[in-house]
């Protein structure tokens, strides 16, 4: 290598090309031809390779294995039709559904975890399934590789990475999501490589064919885990280089640009968006009965499951009735209190949101303090029963505890701005700051057209959406979407705040249940359906607010958890099932081999980086556009790409394993790749082949070594401690 270093020959192959820039075409010798039926092969031989890896003794653990539990499970709900909650989009849960009606699953095992496979589940066939999405990482990255313009040997290389890694292989032997993450993830940058290829001829029908797949394969990864937003990062950030390139090009009209922008805002925008959209739609088609995620949802949402447990009701609520009242904001749960008090501020009962069915959902309408009207014994006033009306002053007696809905001027706990809503006082005992006025926003009409129209100024259940408005401080109460902390249980946060739109849904509410031994229900009754748009925006809402609440509990240790400083320099693993010897037992690290080369690759690039802005400042090197943009493909964008995957949770304050590491490795290993073209693709052949023959063999060598760790330990641990090569691997009991 001379001593100025020439990107041109380092990083692109050269092609003769005419007095207008086409490649001449030149008679292919013979042993371009022998490469090219080989360059055939070989993506075909290494995708072999990762079918056998990952269906190898697929089915020796008959045990529900770590996240089986919960996503085989999903999937079984799917099959039941029955709704559930859960804090990842649906996309990856309705394929696993499919996988296990292909394999003639009833839905009638609950996948319990660490309980045995009875005989009449195809198991093995529901994994197998789920590990083709690994497998077909091979030739992803196969062809991937190649459309960053690596070598043969590289390309090679990094695909026997990808085919060889132990995680990857572990996560594709079971029913989980990350081998679909995994490879939707590929799929999207496998994509955008593609689309680098075709940049000289963008509008052709080859070039938007691939624009369209980018944003299916944007939607498609985002609709299996929130992960899928890190590549898409990528995407834009390459679609932003992209326009800035045209805008910068004075040969282009602005006709053109306006073009690129269009086809890019539809392709990349809207495609992903309505496909996430369309995958919730079929999500909500599909589970019409009720389940175990109705607390997740609005009263709407649950009354039009079928076998929903909300009872037909009264439907005009009077004074003396017991009601559930139910928020309509971005967290729907229940308003709700019990014995326990706020650790400061008032010190009085705690009021919060509660999605599930409890006793202590229930309150009283009572008449306001403000009022010299009591109710009789028999719940009426002078035996004249009183609708609640639009503009009505109440109270809300807690049926349990028998305080009274209050608020004060006491900062709220959460969100300081606002202000404490608590249980205070009894029958006896209380103020002005008991009282609440009625606020009647929306009524929906029942979706029976024969049943007559309702009073439009009269609380009904169900279908009046109404706001509370703090008497005495003007503020109305809310629903913040915000939980307490582990002293108020995590439910959701109630308190009473200034809003200046009546559109404010975090401050509306409607009633969901009602009790009065005086009134009668009607059964023709019909509630009205709920809008889509409705649900899809709570049900993303409800996945964000589960996802916060996944933080470490200081109380417990989690054997499971690690940080993500652990990762890259495999620090720790995770025992994925039982660790008896009686079974077949995995353990959850990815290869040394793969994972600490691709590490010590990151250090390198960082440094490469480094020495190539240093020679283009003093002019020792001169980077062109085109080498610019390969020098962007083969080793920025699989950094950025890195950093994308594995900061975010560096970061977070939620829970993290080891799994959450796998799409960050494949973009080392692609960095790997481009750290091996620049160090050895110009230096002599014997020197080149020699290195690479021992990065094979390496490869290899570790794979045959660890492979128990993927493919499965059984019987004494004693026979796995030569595996333990680090004090943190707990691989030997």
């Amino acid at each position: 290598m001379s001593s100025k270093f020439d990107l041109t020959d380092a990083l692109l192959e050269k092609t003769p090309q005419d007095s207008v820039g086409q490649p001449i075409e030149q008679e292919e010798p013979k042993s371009r031809r022998m490469l090219s039926r080989l360059s055939f092969l070989l993506p075909i031989a290494f995708t072999l390779l990762s079918f056998y890896v990952r269906f190898h003794n697929i089915d020796k653990n008959n045990y529900v294995v770590w996240d089986e539990a919960h996503f085989g499970k999903f999937g079984s709900y799917y099959i039941k039709h029955e709704f559930y909650h859960d804090v990842h989009p649906p996309l990856g849960k309705m394929l696993i559904a499919f996988t296990e009606w292909l394999a003639g699953f009833n839905g009638d095992f609950n996948f319990d975890s660490n309980h045995e496979y009875p005989e009449h589940v195809n198991f093995k066939r529901i994994r197998q399934y789920n590990a083709v999405f690994g497998a077909l990482c091979t030739p992803l990255a196969y062809y991937t590789a190649g459309n960053m313009g690596f070598s043969t040997l590289t390309t090679c290389f990094v695909t026997l990475m990808v085919t060889l890694e132990h995680s990857f292989i572990v996560l594709s032997k079971f029913i989980l999501l990350d081998s679909m993450l995994l490879f939707f993830t590929l799929t999207t940058f496998f994509c955008m490589t593609k689309l680098f290829t075709l940049r000289a001829t963008p509008f052709t029908k080859s070039w938007s064919w691939w624009m369209l797949l980018t944003g299916v394969s944007i939607g498609c990864v985002c609709s299996v885990k929130w992960v899928g937003l890190f590549i898409t990062v990528v995407v834009g950030l390459y679609t932003i280089m992209e326009l800035y390139s045209f805008h910068c090009n004075p040969l282009l009209s602005r006709k053109t640009v306006l073009k690129h922008w269009t086809i890019r805002i539809i392709d990349l925008i809207a495609i992903p968006f309505l496909i996430y959209l369309f995958c919730f739609k079929i999500h909500f088609t599909i589970l019409y009965k009720s389940g175990t995620g109705d607390a997740s949802t609005n009263t709407l949402f649950q009354i039009n499951l079928e076998n929903n447990k909300i009872e037909n009701s009264p439907r005009d609520v009077v004074y003396g009735s017991d009601v559930t009242i139910r928020s309509h904001g971005l967290s729907p749960n229940l308003l709700h209190s019990h014995v326990q008090t706020y650790p400061g501020g008032s010190n009085q009962k705690q009021v919060t949101g509660y999605g599930f069915a409890d006793g202590n959902n229930i309150w009283q309408i009572k008449f306001p303090r403000s009022s010299a009207n009591q109710l009789d014994f028999n719940n009426t006033l002078n035996g004249q029963i009183l609708t609640v009306r639009d503009g009505d002053e109440i109270r809300l007696q807690h049926k349990e505890t028998k305080t009274n809905l209050h608020s004060h001027e006491i900062a709220a706990h959460v969100s300081r701005g606002c202000y404490e809503v608590s249980g205070y006082g009894s029958e006896e005992i209380g103020d002005g700051k008991d009282d609440w006025i009625i606020e009647i926003v929306e009524q929906r009409k029942s979706s029976n057209p024969e049943f007559p129209t309702e009073d439009q100024t009269t609380l009904h259940p169900v279908s009046t959406f109404f706001r509370l408005r703090h008497k005495e401080l003007g503020c109305y109460l809310t629903s913040t979407g915000l939980s307490y902390p582990p002293w108020g249980f995590k439910q959701a946060e109630i308190v009473c705040k200034y809003s200046w739109s009546k559109m404010d849904k975090s401050t509306w509410w409607n009633v969901e249940e009602h009790w009065n031994d005086h009134l009668e229900s009607s059964p023709n009754y019909l509630p009205p359906k709920s809008k889509f748009w409705t649900d899809f925006v709570l049900i993303n809402f409800a996945m964000a607010s589960s996802n916060n609440a996944l933080i470490p509990d200081e109380d417990k240790y989690d054997n499971l958890a690690s940080k993500a400083w652990e990762w890259p320099t495999l620090h720790t693993g995770l025992r994925m099932c039982s660790w008896s010897r009686d079974l077949y037992r995995y353990y959850l690290l990815g290869s040394p081999f793969n994972t600490w080369l691709s590490t010590a690759s990151l250090v390198l690039f960082i440094f490469i980086l480094i020495k190539l802005l240093f020679q283009w400042r003093r002019q020792s090197v001169n980077i062109t556009e085109d080498q610019f943009w390969n020098l962007a493909i083969q080793g920025g964008f699989p950094f950025i790409a890195w950093l994308a995957h594995y900061l975010p949770f560096v970061t977070m304050g939620r829970v993290t394993y080891v799994h959450h590491y796998v799409p960050a490795l494949y973009f080392a290993m692609l960095v790997c790749g481009f750290v091996l073209e620049y160090c050895f693709k110009n230096t002599k052949s014997y020197v080149r082949y020699s290195v690479y023959a021992l990065l094979f063999a390496g490869c290899t060598y570790t794979y045959i070594y660890f492979s128990p760790l993927c493919q499965g330990m059984h019987g004494p641990g004693v026979r796995y401690s030569k595996l333990q090569w680090l004090p943190g691997w707990d691989i030997v009991l």
